[in-house]
């Protein structure tokens, strides 16, 4: 164990840090658990402790007040994301009906449809893999899903992004304005969904919109904030996540011709794909745990009441005692989906099925036409947790 009161993990928006954070998370790893921050925050990278404390029941999910946008004016209660039971068990029992194997597999065809148009009319010569790929499948998959018009869809992408950038302040401090930016897009979010909802009751609509209204187990029903909130949660989650895994995904194969060549060859490696590009390079990076009540000890480190415990998920993921040669991107890898991407425990990812089937079917499509490709061009998002690329322009032979 060692102490790192300088902490700021504020580095990883450092664009010479962005493109390759892996090193420093090696180095994370190596110190872990680790105090910083006058022992109000604990890191911890290695993938045995991270999976036992997402796991833990003892721990809360809870946001701390001072993580929280202090001037939330919206009036809304908090996401289920960030609840711990009995409120946890409770709203994501009425949502999860929305997301069984059955019903994601039902999306298939439209997911196959959506893709192949897509990837349609990509330009071999310089196709922008986040704008004609990775951003717009998984906003269509989302919004269709909840029932909201094509119209709307540049919307949500708007507010979605202005909402993201302020999911730092969790292992960093955040400028003022991206908190107000933040908190506008909240407010836009819940007039569109307020509005949306009272259109919805009372018919008897198929999306997932109305299932969500008349969701109902033990008599209990999902209010209208609440209802509110998850719906903005679900189209936040739905797309920003599965637009960083595609592009994270389809960047590693073009960088590792050997196993593009692989996946060409035998399309049935997929599956292996996915799940090793969850591993190698996840879309969050980070989350976070609080102790609250007694102190809580993990190794020799005490951790008090009210401290934060920052998981480094995309560390625990290339941890040696875990992964044979963990820096290397191997779509046989026959344990990749020992990764905790999805988290685990009780905030175990909701949407995991349907990131995976996406990603599945965009990436396999894809795949197909990556002859002889190469990066030409690529550019980081600013979030250091949400990791991926803003844009990713590949040439292929087509």
């Amino acid at each position: 164990m060692s102490t790192l009161d300088n902490l700021d993990l504020k580095v990883l928006a450092d664009p010479a840090v962005r493109r390759d954070p892996y090193p420093l998370f090696a180095a994370l790893r190596g110190a872990t658990p680790f105090t910083a921050l006058d022992d109000q925050l604990v890191v911890v990278a290695g993938h045995a402790d991270c999976h036992r404390l997402l796991r833990d029941p003892v721990l809360s999910s809870a946001r701390t007040r001072a993580r929280q946008v202090s001037d939330d004016t919206t009036g809304l209660p908090t996401s289920f994301l960030f609840l711990d039971p009995p409120d946890h068990t409770r709203l994501r029992g009425l949502v999860s009906k929305a997301f069984t194997p059955r019903v994601v597999a039902r999306l298939r065809p439209r997911i196959t449809a959506l893709t192949e148009e897509l990837v349609a009319a990509g330009d071999p010569a310089g196709f922008e893999v986040v704008a004609g790929l990775s951003h717009p499948l998984p906003v269509r998959v989302i919004s269709e899903l909840l029932g909201v018009p094509d119209s709307d869809h540049a919307l949500f992408a708007d507010w979605s992004n202005r909402l993201a950038r302020g999911l730092d302040a969790e292992f960093r401090s955040v400028e003022p304005e991206v908190f107000a930016d933040a908190l506008a897009a909240r407010h836009e979010f819940a007039a569109y969904f307020a509005e949306l909802i009272a259109a919805r009751r009372g018919r008897d609509g198929t999306d997932l919109l109305s299932h969500l209204i008349r969701a109902e187990e033990g008599g209990d029903q999902l209010s209208t904030p609440e209802l509110i909130v998850t719906t903005t949660l679900l189209l936040v989650a739905g797309h920003e996540t599965t637009t960083n895994l595609i592009a994270n995904a389809v960047l590693a194969l073009v960088r590792n011709p050997a196993q593009l060549a692989l996946l060409r060859a035998d399309p049935s490696l997929i599956d292996g794909a996915v799940e090793e590009s969850l591993r190698y390079d996840p879309a969050v990076q980070f989350t976070s745990r609080q102790v609250l009540g007694e102190p809580y000890r993990i190794g020799d480190v005490e951790v008090p009441d009210g401290a934060t415990v920052a998981l480094l998920l995309a560390a625990a993921n290339r941890d040696p005692a875990v992964f044979t040669d963990p820096d290397a991107f191997d779509i046989r890898r026959p344990n990749a989906a020992q990764h905790l991407s999805f988290a685990a425990g009780a905030h175990f990812c909701l949407g995991a099925g349907l990131a995976r089937l996406e990603a599945a079917i965009a990436v396999g499509a894809l795949a197909g036409r990556l002859g002889g490709a190469e990066v030409v061009e690529l550019e980081y998002k600013e979030n250091i947790n949400l990791r991926g690329p803003r844009r990713l322009v590949v040439r292929f032979e087509g």
